[in-house]
């Protein structure tokens, strides 16, 4: 967070909870005649939307008045960022970014050619 962005949390902003990441949610201490009051996140770490959790997300988009109770189902994932593009986004096995070689064809391959 820079400077700004810290000063005017601290004078407009109403914190509203923090979730699992550690990520802070805030929306604007005052009413506007005829407009919502801004809603805004201050990221734990690095800024990437991809760590806002879905029931954050409806939040901040003004689906809901206010965030949604996590929901407890064993087919549910715990959320997680997007790591395309870091160290430790996934590479599957013959991936040239791994390291590593591609199987060779099978025999049920049989590749085109013209005319």
């Amino acid at each position: 967070m820079n400077l700004v962005t810290r000063l005017l949390t601290w004078r407009n902003g109403e914190s509203v909870g923090t979730d699992a990441y550690g990520n802070r949610y805030f929306q604007e201490r005052r009413y506007r005649a005829g407009a919502r009051r801004r809603r805004w996140v201050v990221y734990e770490g690095a800024a990437d939307a991809s760590k806002v959790p879905p029931e954050w997300h409806a939040w901040l988009h003004y689906t809901t008045d206010a965030p949604l109770a996590p929901v407890d189902r064993p087919w549910i994932r715990p959320h997680q960022a997007n790591l395309t593009g870091t160290p430790e986004a996934w590479r599957p096995a013959g991936s040239q970014l791994r390291g590593g070689r591609r199987a060779a064809a099978t025999g049920d391959y049989e590749p085109w050619t013209p005319g």
